[in-house]
């Protein structure tokens, strides 16, 4: 096959296809008395399993597995593989801990005595106070001030916000994205719009998950295809 050949099949250019060769995502490859290169099934099913990997794990991680699995090492394609996963499981539960955040939304956590100062409500949290104070810059927090000394002061309700905003940076999200949120429960009194960003978010991961089960099937398939090609998997030692 010729790389518009492969290149057909995925709506990629030739160049695209000798860039992929280039790279080592595809294995060696043959070329003709004049130089042309010349592609196999293995090739073909070495692109597909790329381009399926691509979606899970991202082009440097997808390159990497490729090229490692085509140079013999196969111990560092499936520890790539394996920290990918590890990588979604870790989003999965952080997901998780923001949803438990919402759940508490509509209980402001109850605080006995005065409200809490910045110290107080960043040892909560196991929060330096300066991020408290970041926050504050940047609107996601609302503390009262005391009179005469200006001290901050969090009521429940700010208590609930730093909570809040302490999740969702763990799950990655900006900070103008948080002061967002915040901004439309307070003025919503509700969690529609935490509810709908969950819900997304829960769709990524699904998404995620169905292309790295996508990835490792085209995986399998090329490995076998290798070893049918006379090419052993090495095992590590």
């Amino acid at each position: 096959m010729r790389p518009i050949d492969l290149a057909r099949e995925h709506g990629l250019s030739a160049q695209a296809i000798r860039n992929y060769d280039e790279a080592g995502i595809l294995p060696p490859t043959e070329r003709t008395a004049s130089g042309y290169r010349r592609y196999t099934p293995l090739h073909a099913q070495a692109l597909r399993t790329f381009l399926t990997l691509r979606r899970g794990h991202g082009h440097q991680h997808a390159t990497a597995i490729m090229r490692a699995i085509n140079t013999g090492d196969t111990e560092a394609a499936y520890r790539r593989v394996d920290a990918t996963h590890a990588d979604l499981l870790t989003e999965r539960d952080t997901r998780g801990q923001v949803a438990k955040a919402l759940a508490a939304l509509a209980d402001p956590p109850e605080i006995q005595g005065p409200p809490l100062t910045v110290g107080e409500l960043a040892r909560r949290l196991d929060l330096h106070p300066a991020t408290l104070r970041a926050w504050e810059s940047e609107g996601i927090l609302r503390p009262e001030r005391e009179r005469g000394t200006g001290y901050r002061h969090y009521s429940p309700a700010g208590v609930r916000d730093a909570e809040i905003a302490r999740q969702l940076r763990r799950g990655g999200y900006p900070l103008h994205r948080i002061t967002e949120f915040l901004d439309a429960l307070r003025e919503a009194g509700g969690t529609a719009e935490l509810s709908v960003f969950l819900t997304a978010w829960q769709h990524r991961l699904t998404t995620r998950s169905r292309d790295l089960l996508a990835g490792a099937a085209c995986l399998d398939t090329y490995l076998s295809l290798l070893e049918q090609a006379g090419q052993p998997i090495p095992m590590p030692l």
